[in-house]
């Protein structure tokens, strides 16, 4: 495979049972029981009013570029939480209204973006939490490279695929998959000390565009195909197929590769 240019499909996931076994604790509550180590920061804040909970689904991409979180859509299991790094990048958005549609429709669990978002009328509107650094109007380029499922660094945090997110208006926590068990008993009790020497031996250790512009006529042709796609994506209309194929078959033109 090409590396910078490849997705792994399937990575080892924890039980939905632990997971959702982490709902409604803080995610200040959590980030004493790490020691601080795994709480996001540099900006990563919320969007909207709805807490985040689910399972990491990593998307690493240049600046300004969304095309492999684009494919990552179809690939996100129901209650996945895609969390795309941009390298902190702020000036393109990586994630707006289409794909939040899209999104919803395939019942996925939320976006973390270490970059910018944009369409925040539809952010405010969406039942999925988005956690992001910035916002502009600016859109990003669709051409790639880009890797699915591999290490990938949020808010100054290494997030790894399966690691568990927990979001709320603090922010956002980082539970590393393995640890996990340990941590959710060690949260339930308020116990720190015991929190804190789950991680003992990890206490050093962080892993560490549009081509042209549009004229009026072709803008508003562009935003009109836009919106018409949002409206079926909200009816229910959109096949996931077309998404699919769309992305994917970019993704591969570009130069990449999908791993079995």
């Amino acid at each position: 495979m090409a590396v910078g240019f490849r997705m792994f499909k399937d990575f080892q996931r924890p039980e939905p049972e632990l997971v959702e076994a982490f709902r409604g604790i803080p995610s200040s509550n959590i980030g004493d029981c790490v020691r601080k180590m795994t709480c996001m920061f540099g900006g990563i804040r919320p969007f909207n009013k709805h807490t985040l909970l689910g399972v990491a689904f990593t998307v690493k991409v240049p600046s300004g570029d969304n095309l492999a979180a684009q494919m990552a859509l179809d690939y996100a299991k129901p209650g996945d939480i895609i969390v795309i790094d941009g390298a902190g990048y702020t000036d393109r958005a990586l994630v707006g209204g289409m794909m939040l549609a899209y999104a919803e429709m395939r019942h996925l669990g939320g976006f973390v973006v270490n970059g910018a978002v944009r369409d925040m009328d539809d952010i405010r509107a969406s039942s999925l939490p988005v956690f992001a650094k910035a916002v502009t109007p600016l859109g990003p380029y669709r051409e790639g490279p880009g890797e699915i499922n591999v290490p990938v660094v949020c808010g100054g945090q290494v997030v790894m695929p399966g690691d568990i997110l927990v979001g709320d208006a603090d922010g956002v926590v980082v539970i590393p998959r393995k640890d996990a068990c340990e941590l959710l008993e060690a949260a339930r009790n308020g116990d720190n000390r015991a929190c804190e020497q789950v991680l003992e031996e990890n206490n050093g250790l962080i892993w560490s565009v549009v081509r042209r512009y549009y004229g009026l006529e072709a803008a508003r042709k562009n935003l009109a195909g836009e919106q018409e796609e949002i409206h079926l994506m909200k009816e229910g209309l959109y096949t996931e197929s077309k998404h699919r194929d769309t992305f994917t078959n970019m993704f591969l033109r570009h130069g990449g590769s999908i791993s079995e």
